[in-house]
């Protein structure tokens, strides 16, 4: 493996030394070399055996900054429930159709639990390494280049297939409503990527703001469909699906038995899903260290208090039965198969708003774990070039471009998230498995936050997200064989080519050889 050698005090390399040891900058005196150097002779699982290679050029980092300072925490708090908010509109009700309210219900804690402990462990590796590559960076300093590798392309499967797979929702929403009339789906499918890459490339301020206001009105949205649901809530229709006598352990509340339990993980994710992605935004943020935990927690909270009402009040409005295959549950849960009403036509509306705000969302995500990697050397470098308002813009239009393609020539919607959700589980396998290896490997690590229940929390992370990865195989075993796919070709890709070509002045990469630099002076 080599990593590129260079020095420049270019302006990605602040980041990367927040929250490191102050112990550092001894190791760096005592060396009288640059971490590059560092990196090229010290062994040992963070940077590997490396070797010298061609210089970067010193403007590098310079052509591959990002606007820092630009959200706060409340920014990055609607950025958190952006990421997720239309999950509580669709998807999730096609887990009754798996297991039931009981299985669905079971399904859903867990997973919220699992996403708890994964938050909190999150919340610690954020304010240690605050750089663009989240996940990929904790895994690159916790398990090698190999484990950044694997958790950054886990996580960027999840960030264009999941946006891919919301769009087609959107132009379905669009074609029900009767906007622009009948066969407007692909249409629509280009005006979404048009439009808000477009916002996108003008700016992370401007790009964050409007994702608050969406996400804004599609929470509204959700509090005034729960007052109208529960109105008309009914006990007996929680259990109303009808049981199936051969499955072990069924009944009314269980009606496809304990193994329906596990085929609703997927979908008790979907409350969840996209949460992790706010340290992706880390760069950006005003006082990352302080307001990154802060963001997560935060948003991790309205998430769990919207699954819950939600939940509770489109299957007892209606019956669970009646919401379980819906491609519009609440409006379902609202009207049934009576003429439209002035409530079901808003949140109708409403369904749209929260569509629009996780695919905006999803796609800054996906913007900046491809800059993050390709900065990095591990995917193609001209992919971290960011334009006047530093916008990493090829980060932006190839993965867009990719998932207009995949989004117009599939119209696959269910199988795309299906893959995005193989993505997201095993990315957060490799998270949690981070945080344990960093507590243990490196316990004198300066840590801001702490995960409350340490290495226990993100052990309880690690099991349930594997369960999760599994169950998608219960669901569609054809999409993940699909990934595991896609994933070979990434892998052959990094173990022929891009590994023997990282870059040691990028934040991720540089953190990980000043940790080999120190443990070099520790074993001297």
């Amino acid at each position: 493996m080599t990593l590129d050698d260079t020095s420049g005090n270019a302006d990605g390399k602040t980041s990367g030394n927040t929250g490191r040891k102050t112990d550092g900058d001894t190791a760096r005196e005592a060396d009288g070399s640059t971490d590059g150097n560092a990196a090229r002779r010290t062994g040992g699982s963070a940077p590997g055996n490396v070797s010298a290679g061609p210089p970067a050029p010193d403007d590098y980092l310079a052509r591959r900054t990002l606007r820092r300072g630009s959200a706060g925490w409340l920014l990055l708090t609607g950025l958190g429930v952006a990421y997720v908010v239309s999950g509580d509109f669709s998807g999730w009700n096609i887990g009754l159709s798996k297991g039931g309210f009981g299985g669905l219900a079971i399904a859903a804690a867990l997973m919220g639990v699992m996403y708890a402990c994964l938050v909190f462990a999150l919340a610690e590796l954020s304010a240690i390494l605050p750089t663009a590559g989240g996940g990929y960076g904790f895994a690159r300093r916790a398990l090698g280049t190999w484990g950044g590798f694997l958790t950054g392309t886990a996580i960027l499967i999840e960030y264009i297939l999941a946006p891919a797979a919301i769009s087609i929702f959107i132009g379905d929403y669009v074609e029900s409503l009767g906007l622009f009339g009948a066969e407007s789906g692909r249409p629509v499918l280009l005006v979404c990527f048009a439009l808000f890459l477009g916002i996108h490339l003008w700016g992370v301020g401007e790009a964050l703001r409007f994702s608050l206001v969406v996400t804004a009105i599609a929470v509204v949205a959700l509090v005034v469909f729960a007052f109208g649901a529960f109105a008309r809530f009914r006990f007996d229709g929680l259990d109303d699906i009808p049981v199936d006598g051969g499955a072990f352990g069924a009944s009314s509340w269980l009606p496809f038995g304990l193994l329906g339990i596990w085929a609703a993980f997927p979908f008790g994710m979907w409350f969840f899903l996209g949460v992790e992605g706010v340290p992706l935004a880390a760069e950006e943020a005003r006082d990352p260290v302080r307001s990154l935990p802060r963001a997560l927690a935060t948003a991790l909270g309205v998430l769990v208090l919207l699954a819950v009402v939600t939940f509770l009040a489109a299957t007892g409005a209606r019956g669970a039965s009646a919401v379980s295959e819906a491609g519009d549950p609440l409006v379902v849960a609202l009207q049934g198969d009576g003429p439209p009403t002035a409530l079901g036509r808003f949140v109708n509306y409403a369904g749209l708003a929260g569509l629009v705000a996780s695919f905006f969302s999803l796609v800054y995500a996906g913007s900046r774990q491809l800059f993050a990697l390709s900065r990095a050397g591990y995917l193609p470098r001209f992919l971290s070039l960011t334009n006047r308002r530093k916008s990493p813009y090829l980060g932006l239009l190839v993965p867009g471009a990719i998932g207009f393609a995949l989004a117009a020539g599939t119209g696959d919607g269910a199988r795309m998230l299906n893959i995005a959700v193989f993505g997201a589980t095993l990315s957060y396998a490799l998270m949690a498995l981070s945080h344990i290896v960093l507590r243990r490997r490196e316990p004198g690590l300066h840590r801001p936050y702490r995960t409350p229940g340490g290495t226990a929390t993100s052990a309880t992370a690690l099991v349930l997200a594997l369960a999760a990865l599994v169950a998608t195989f219960l669901v569609d075993r054809a999409a993940a064989l699909l990934t595991l796919g896609v994933y070979v070709i990434a892998l052959a890709y990094f173990a022929f080519y891009s590994r023997h070509r990282l870059v040691a002045k990028a934040p991720e990469e540089e953190f990980a050889a000043l940790a080999a630099a120190e443990a070099e002076l520790d074993r001297n």
